[in-house]
């Protein structure tokens, strides 16, 4: 009882009676109510005039519902030939859907119903002969009407139509207009990006394709292999976007489309390729291809005055359209003019000769016995073995004897080292073109330097010998193959057109003139040419060499009956020559001399026949639009080098580094196309260019980037130099002779 009584005197004390609770709680409760009412209130308010819930814009949230975007693709560039035929261009395929369901519906008709935009069921059969009508059978019918009913079945909003892939504008603009004259909606279509070449099988490996690549969700054109992907970035081009409002169903309302930014079309690209010469080629390769049943056939006629490469095709090929070949195990995915290294054999035996002949130690009429010839611990042979008794020097050329060659070597062995590198061999030709190889130099040992004269312990690229074929076509003047024609902006019309590029002066032009004279001999001479009457294009005289090159293979050779790499390099006029055309063949199914010629005779006859007709034609003006040098420190020098060529400007790397250190001109600055932009690179060891013909300003410009003092005598270009081509850079004085055009 105690205890009760204190608790009650407990609550009497603090006033703790229910009805005094209720009125707490009651407090409590208002007090909260009006709290929660103002921080709301707060809030609300903050998210008016903030426009932010958390960090999601409701602006941004309401215009997604009412206002949608779609980006515009830009053009691919198209690739042409140098007369402006498409090689690759853009185009457009679309797919088809049928949208079946009901809420698919905008705005009212004159009776007040809906419009309706779906396929509705009454109308399948229609929509199902429309298609398969157009599409001329791409399409079944019947199997058109099983899907439609069975997306009906299933509850689908939108059903694909099977098959209906890669159609083209025509064919929908012909559904569309089918589907409108018969008064029914329902089928619609998605646009896909796509490539056409319309020649098929054209310089395949050159040209590359391009295929659909998905990025950010969004479907892109990219190029694969060849120009296609070397030329990528300038091809291109730069998609658009515009934006629209939307109805509630979230179709583009009419008339609310607005442009946010433009697409950039890609820019043009025409290659030196002449379509006249190269589906010819591309013809007579077939035939030669399926009489050879080789591994690989290739084929590349050059201009030989400016390195323009006019017609170039290899075999295993493929069509870039149907891209069918693929699929075999032993299809050759790489480009066989700058990806593969091959001993050259015999037709390098010309640059030896054309050097024996510089150097003053030839002499036509000089004999010595053929046969075998001893170098260090190893006998040297004549393809013939046992040889052909006497010959003269003249005669080692047209009978392609490796002891007479052996011979001349002996007579300048440091030179005829000095000379390999002059012609371009051990060295990228900065072609531009994807995995170019550098090829490699004879072995310092006096047998493999011996072996290089006629062809083997060397090994080089089909571009390096074309390159080095170009001094003796050319009087001594090299030049660089050229692939590319001129770059062309669509939209400004502005364009970049290549310009022949010299890359040395070897030899002297009589010594060209002279070795192209003995060259005839080999189609010419009934007792001493190894390709005598087997190259003949009537009213012209042929400089030619043929080859028959050894297959090293792990540390050996292959020994088999048709274990070779047969070749032959033809100049034509033999006198003052307008196209070099080089074959090789690989390990045909058994030797054949007549497959070789099959190909040649008949192109360079249509190459001459060209010619004459094209005599008049505009030899074209280079643009005097500048080009914006870019900053290609510290880029690897290949790709370096490479993007300087794209640009329009004239790559002169100096060293053999991995990367470029330093170069001429500051990015940023503007050059003519076809200026040298002289890249340093970051090895110790950096040659001495040959600087023949650079101006006054190049040669400055080079000896303040390698920071050297020149000098000069008289004015003009360069027509000496202190320090020979491919000597070692010291960093002494260089002087510099000039001398006015």
């Amino acid at each position: 009882m105690r205890m009760i009584e204190k608790m009650k005197q407990y609550f009497k004390k603090k006033n703790l009676s229910t009805m005094n609770n209720r009125k707490k709680v009651g407090i409590i409760l208002f007090a909260t109510s009006i709290g929660l009412f103002f921080l709301f209130a707060t809030r609300l308010s903050y998210i008016v005039l903030v426009g932010k819930v958390g960090k999601t814009s409701l602006e941004t949230k309401t215009q997604s519902l009412y206002q949608g975007s779609q980006v515009v693709k830009a053009k691919r560039g198209t690739i042409y030939d140098r007369n402006g035929v498409p090689i690759a261009e853009d185009a457009t395929s679309y797919s088809m859907y049928a949208v079946l369901d009901e809420s698919y519906v905008s705005g009212k008709d004159e009776e007040g119903n809906d419009i309706k935009l779906y396929a509705e069921p009454e109308n399948f059969d229609a929509l199902a002969e429309i298609a398969s009508t157009v599409l001329d059978g791409k399409i079944s019918k019947k199997r058109m009407l099983e899907v439609l009913k069975q997306g009906i079945k299933n509850g689908a909003w939108q059903v694909d139509i099977p098959n209906g892939r890669n159609i083209t504008l025509q064919e929908r603009q012909a559904i569309n207009d089918a589907m409108e004259k018969e008064g029914i909606t329902g089928l619609y279509f998605n646009e896909h990006p796509s490539r056409i070449y319309p020649n098929g099988t054209f310089s395949s490996h050159l040209i590359g394709y391009a295929d659909i690549q998905v990025e950010d969700n969004q479907e892109e054109l990219n190029g694969v292999i060849g120009l296609e992907q070397v030329y990528n970035d300038v091809l291109k081009g730069k998609d658009g976007q515009v934006i629209f409002q939307k109805d509630n169903y979230q179709n583009p309302l009419p008339g609310t489309t607005a442009e946010l930014e433009p697409a950039e079309d890609g820019q043009d690209i025409y290659v030196t390729l002449d379509s006249r010469l190269q589906s010819y080629l591309e013809t007579l390769m077939t035939d030669a291809w399926e009489e050879a049943e080789s591994e690989n056939l290739t084929a590349v006629l050059m201009e030989a005055k400016t390195g323009e490469i006019v017609a170039m095709s290899q075999r295993p090929t493929f069509d870039p359209e149907t891209k069918e070949e693929f699929g075999d195990e032993d299809f050759t995915w790489f480009n066989l003019f700058v990806e593969d290294q091959y001993e050259p054999g015999s037709t390098i035996k010309i640059l030896t000769v054309a050097s024996a002949i510089d150097q003053g130690v030839f002499d036509p009429n000089e004999t010595y016995e053929g046969g075998t010839i001893d170098v260090a611990d190893t006998t040297i042979r004549d393809w013939d073995r046992g040889g052909r008794g006497t010959l003269t020097m003249r005669q080692a050329l047209s009978w392609s004897s490796n002891v007479g060659m052996v011979k001349l070597e002996q007579r300048m062995p440091e030179r005829w080292q000095r000379y390999l590198q002059e012609f371009g061999f051990g060295r990228s030709t900065y072609s531009g073109l994807y995995g170019e190889t550098k090829g490699t130099l004879p072995e310092d040992n006096v047998v493999s330097q011996t072996m290089s004269a006629f062809g083997q312990a060397i090994g080089v690229s089909q571009f390096q010998m074309l390159q080095a074929f170009t001094a003796v076509s050319n009087d001594g003047v090299m030049v660089k193959p050229q692939v590319i024609k001129k770059i062309v902006d669509p939209t400004s019309s502005d364009e970049v057109v290549s310009q022949p590029e010299v890359v040395g002066h070897p030899i002297t032009a009589e010594s060209a003139q002279t070795v192209r004279e003995y060259m005839r001999d080999t189609v010419e001479d009934s007792g001493y040419g190894t390709a005598y009457g087997q190259y003949d294009v009537p009213g012209y005289h042929i400089a030619a060499k043929t080859g028959t090159a050894q297959i090293s293979q792990d540390g050996g050779y292959l020994t088999g009956a048709s274990d070779f790499i047969y070749s032959s390099v033809t100049m034509l006029p033999a006198e003052d020559p307008k196209y070099v055309l080089y074959v090789t063949m690989k390990r045909p199914k058994e030797a054949n001399s007549t497959i070789i010629p099959s190909i040649a005779n008949p192109l360079l006859k249509r190459a001459m026949d060209l010619y004459d007709v094209d005599l008049v034609e505009d030899s074209g003006v280079a643009t005097t639009e500048k080009v914006v040098v870019q900053d290609y420190r510290n880029l690897e020098t290949d790709a370096a080098a490479q993007d300087v060529q794209r640009s329009g400007l004239t790559p002169i790397v100096i060293g053999d580094g991995a990367k470029v250190t330093k170069q001429s001109i500051k990015n940023g600055q503007r050059l003519l196309p076809s200026e040298k932009l002289i890249l340093l690179t970051d090895s110790q060891n950096r040659y001495m260019p040959d600087t023949t013909g650079w101006s006054k300003a190049d040669l400055i410009k080079f000896g303040e980037l390698l920071e050297v003092d020149v000098k000069f005598e008289g004015e003009g270009f360069c027509v000496e130099q202190s320090l020979a081509p491919y000597d070692l850079l010291t960093g002494e004085e260089l002087t510099f002779t000039l001398k006015e055009n």
